[in-house]
C-alpha cells in the first residue's frame, strides 16, 4: 500500500462541515435579510397610511366647505383664505350718505363706503377667515345659486346691508378685490338654522347672485366687527 493510498481523516471532515465562521456569517445574513423585507414593508405600510390619511384630510376638507365654495367661487374662497389686505367697510345708501335725489325719491341699488379700516392684521382675522369657508357656519335655506332663479323680489333693500369686507390680492389694495355685503341683521334675534327668515342677518358677494343667512357665525362676527370699529375711533 502506497504512502497516500488512505485518505486524511482531518480533511475529510474539514470538507464535510464548514467552518464556524461561515456558518455564523450564513445565518448573520439570513437575518439581515428578513429584517431589511420587513423593514420594506413596514415602509410601505407607513406610505399607504399617509396616503389614506391624506385623502382623507382632502375629502373631509372638501365636504366641510363645498358649498362656500359654490357660493364664493373659487377665486374669491382663495382671498377669502389668503389674501394680504383686507378692508372693513362701512356701508350706507350713497343717496343717503349724499343727500342726492332722483325723481324725488333717493337712487335705488347704490351703495358706499363711509369708511374704510386695514384689518389686515386684526386680531382673530385667522379664526374670521376659517369661519367664513365653513358651510355649519350659515343657513342655507334661502341660497339660490342662479341669477335666473334669483328673483329681484326675494333680493335685501340696499339699506339692509351694514358692513362689508374686501379682500386683496395686493397689500396696496390696487385690483378687483372679493367684497362680501353683510346684512348684521338683529343683533337681539336668537335663531336656529331652520329659521328661513333675514333677522339673523345674511352674507352676499359683490358681483354673485344669492345670498346666505350668517347662522351661527352671526354673534361672533357681531361682537368683532365691533371691536374693530373701537380700535378705529
Amino acid at each position: 500500500m502506497g504512502l497516500f493510498s488512505r485518505p486524511l481523516p482531518e480533511y475529510t471532515v474539514l470538507s464535510a462541515v464548514p467552518p464556524k465562521d461561515v456558518v455564523l456569517q450564513k445565518v448573520v445574513q439570513k437575518v439581515v435579510q428578513k429584517t431589511v423585507a420587513r423593514g420594506t414593508h413596514l415602509v410601505i405600510g407607513l406610505v399607504v397610511l399617509g396616503l389614506i390619511a391624506a385623502l382623507t384630510g382632502i375629502w373631509f376638507q372638501w365636504a366641510q366647505t363645498r358649498r362656500c365654495l359654490a357660493f364664493y367661487g373659487p377665486a374669491a374662497a382663495k382671498r377669502i383664505s389668503a389674501a394680504p389686505r383686507v378692508e372693513l367697510w362701512t356701508l350706507a345708501p350713497r343717496s343717503l350718505a349724499r343727500g342726492e335725489k332722483v325723481f324725488g325719491e333717493q337712487a335705488p341699488g347704490r351703495l358706499m363706503a363711509l369708511h374704510r379700516q386695514d384689518i389686515s392684521n386684526a386680531k382673530g382675522l385667522v379664526h374670521l377667515r376659517r369661519g367664513l369657508v365653513e358651510d355649519a357656519n350659515f343657513v342655507w335655506s334661502n341660497f339660490q345659486s342662479s341669477a335666473a332663479t334669483y328673483p329681484a323680489a326675494l333680493r335685501l333693500p340696499v339699506e339692509a346691508w351694514d358692513i362689508a369686507i374686501a379682500f386683496s390680492d395686493s397689500v396696496v389694495a390696487s385690483g378687483e378685490p372679493t367684497i362680501l355685503a353683510i346684512d348684521l341683521g338683529d343683533q337681539n334675534w336668537q335663531g336656529d338654522q331652520g329659521d328661513q327668515s333675514d333677522r339673523g342677518g345674511a352674507i352676499a358677494v359683490v358681483g354673485r347672485p344669492g345670498r346666505i343667512g350668517l347662522g351661527r357665525i352671526g354673534p361672533g362676527l357681531r361682537k368683532w366687527i365691533d371691536a374693530e370699529k373701537a380700535t378705529a375711533h
